[in-house]
């Protein structure tokens, strides 16, 4: 059994407040919003980071970027503006080492980020 939060989530081992699902991902509220739509975008596969992706998960990388746009829609962000990022490994902010975007709408965005 992983010791993976995510890998627990995803399971089912964990609750969590999910939003939408296919076959290769799960979304979920984060449980320590940072607006006022914060949903967590992850695959069901164990994948330690972005940097892990690779060309064989090609499929994959696109399944979880076209559920990204599908969870803004269903979230009512996508038309008027939404960020997603992911954070990749400890010095850019990844607590979680389990591939997952972040979808965050529902107020105006600043930049530079961070």
């Amino acid at each position: 059994m992983s010791e993976c939060l995510f890998c627990k989530i995803a399971s089912g081992e964990i609750a969590a407040d999910r939003v939408a699902e296919g076959p290769g991902w799960i979304a979920f509220r984060d449980i320590a919003p940072q607006a006022p739509t914060h949903i967590l975008i992850i695959p069901r596969e164990h994948i330690g980071s972005l940097n892990d992706l690779d060309v064989a998960r090609t499929e994959l990388a696109g399944e979880l970027l076209l559920a990204c746009r599908d969870v803004a829609r269903r979230e009512g962000v996508a038309d008027p503006g939404y960020r997603l990022l992911t954070n990749t490994n400890r010095e850019a902010g990844q607590l979680v080492p389990h591939l997952h975007f972040h979808l965050l709408g529902g107020r105006e965005m600043g930049w530079p980020p961070g």
